[in-house]
């Protein structure tokens, strides 16, 4: 297809979707309500919809009175009759494709149901979203004379009783329209090829005679990548072996650990990086203008948003309220009701309002991953932050990390006890260690208070790994790839010991 006539399609749907961005963004509160009584009403002749009276629902107040909140464990005896072919259980169409959630690296995959609506109306459309708003924030790209290089899952799909699971991606994958397909690589032979460690090398040969412009992946699995074209090229940066690149769409992980590592890799001051919120349960949220530290909340994919407030999650006094009712600056886990037949479901990320006018978001982390051993709450957020601001007083480049308390015992105060694998480690080892913990206690004053005087807790024991610790690790849990991600915070000290335990035999 002429480039001429791509823009031309382009621009023709960017101009109505920013005159449908303005809809929600002029009018959230209305169109959220009305999209949760379009889902009820859907859903309403279901087996779940009878269960909790869906044709009695005409609020909000009605709806948050009829149905409960779920987690994985509440729903996943209907998702397994789902997955072997009935229907008719949780959303009337039939469901046949389910992602395999990599939101955790335990042994056990949680299957969230994909409808062929929710592909169509927030997957894809999401996908579209980002490159209008891309293209419209930079009149002057030329992406469409190259292609995009994807990254996704390393799982194909597994059929059973007519439905298929696999890593979303490998579900995006395998049903993607033309356009996108055409203008992608590697094929879909080796996108979804199973063995990563085969698949990587695949993936080096198909595309390093391309023209890529653009990149997509997860920043970690990403960077690994890359330093295999290197390697196999023999070129010193990726614009030896792309020079058209210009942007990178990421999601799934913080990109503030990665930002100099890519500095490196794309040394070019005008690279575009443009981040995404997209889970196995649906597409929330996208970067939507140069540069945004902020991620502008998508209102119209098919998907009904309720919050916690993390000062109150789990406690006798938890509370639960609608988009209208957030706060900027306060730490919400996330509830979602969605075209795919997911019911006040909580996914289990946390995220921080910056704007209400229009909603924009960051994403602060995991309602399970967090230390609040000894009433810290730190958060990854914290982490982050924290190791930002120490990167710029020591030089050094971060590939992976995670934290765990060290628990009192007798008379001995607690601890966070970290391992951070380094691609560039800092020169001065002595000065990162100190600086880390002054800034985590400069980002949150429930860790300064418990470190004050080493009241509750002494001073961070920080291990700094030799050679390839997370990724020895997550190949031991069969994770590599994809979208699988490093649990960053823990309150307990399982990933910690595993990972202690590799770092002290290579």
């Amino acid at each position: 297809m002429a480039i001429p006539l791509i823009n031309s399609v382009v621009s023709w749907f960017l101009k109505k979707r920013i005159h449908d961005m303005e809809l929600f963004m002029k009018h959230p509160q209305e169109l959220q309500n009305n999209l949760l009584l379009d889902l009820v009403d859907q859903a309403k002749n279901t087996e779940v919809g009878r269960k909790y009276g869906f044709k009695a629902i005409c609020s909000y107040a009605r709806f948050k009175d009829q149905v409960p909140i779920s987690e994985y464990e509440d729903v996943k005896q209907d998702i397994e009759r789902s997955r072997n072919g009935e229907g008719n259980i949780f959303w009337p169409e039939e469901i046949k494709y389910f992602a395999m959630s990599s939101g955790t690296t335990s042994a056990r995959s949680k299957f969230i149901p994909v409808s062929q609506q929710s592909l169509q109306d927030c997957h894809y459309a999401a996908a579209k979203d980002l490159l209008c708003m891309y293209l419209n924030n930079n009149p002057d790209s030329r992406l469409f004379t190259g292609k995009g290089l994807r990254l996704g899952g390393s799982k194909k799909l597994n059929k059973t009783s007519g439905t298929s699971a696999g890593d979303l991606s490998s579900i995006l994958i395998d049903n993607m329209p033309f356009w996108a397909d055409y203008s992608s690589t590697p094929g879909n032979d080796v996108a979804l090829m199973a063995d990563w460690e085969k698949k990587m090398p695949a993936i080096v040969r198909e595309t390093i005679d391309e023209k890529v412009t653009s990149l997509a992946g997860v920043p970690s699995w990403m960077m690994v990548l890359l330093n295999n074209v290197l390697e196999t090229t023999g070129k010193s940066n990726i614009l030896e072996v792309w020079p058209d690149m210009e942007v990178f769409f990421h999601g799934g992980v913080s990109f503030d650990p990665y930002q100099e590592p890519f500095k490196r890799l794309l040394p070019k001051s005008d690279i575009k990086y443009y981040e995404t919120y997209n889970a196995s349960e649906g597409f929330f949220a996208i970067q939507d203008t140069n540069d945004s530290k902020d991620l502008l909340l998508m209102l119209d994919y098919g998907i009904f948003y309720e919050f916690i407030p993390m000062s109150t999650y789990g406690g006798t006094d938890q509370k639960i309220i609608p988009l209208e009712q957030v706060e900027i600056g306060e730490n919400y886990a996330i509830i979602i009701t969605t075209n795919a037949g997911l019911w006040r479901y909580k996914i289990g990320d946390t995220v921080r309002f910056t704007n209400t006018s229009p909603y924009r978001i960051k994403v602060t982390g995991r309602t399970k991953h967090h230390i609040n051993v000894f009433g810290e709450e730190l958060i990854i957020e914290n982490a982050e932050a924290a190791l930002k601001a120490t990167i710029q007083k020591v030089p050094c480049i971060i590939k992976d990390y995670t934290v765990a308390p060290i628990f009192m015992e007798g008379k001995e105060k607690g601890a966070h006890e970290w391992i951070i694998e380094f691609e560039q480690p800092p020169e001065h080892a002595d000065e990162f260690k100190t600086l880390l913990d002054l800034h985590l206690q400069a980002v949150n004053s429930d860790y300064a208070a418990k470190r004050e005087n080493d009241l509750t807790l002494r001073q961070p024991l920080i291990h700094f790994a030799n050679g390839r610790v997370f990724y020895h690790w997550l190949k031991s849990k069969d994770k590599l790839g994809g979208q699988h991600k490093i649990p960053r915070l823990s309150n307990n000290r399982e990933y910690l010991e595993e990972l202690l335990e590799i770092h002290r035999t290579i």
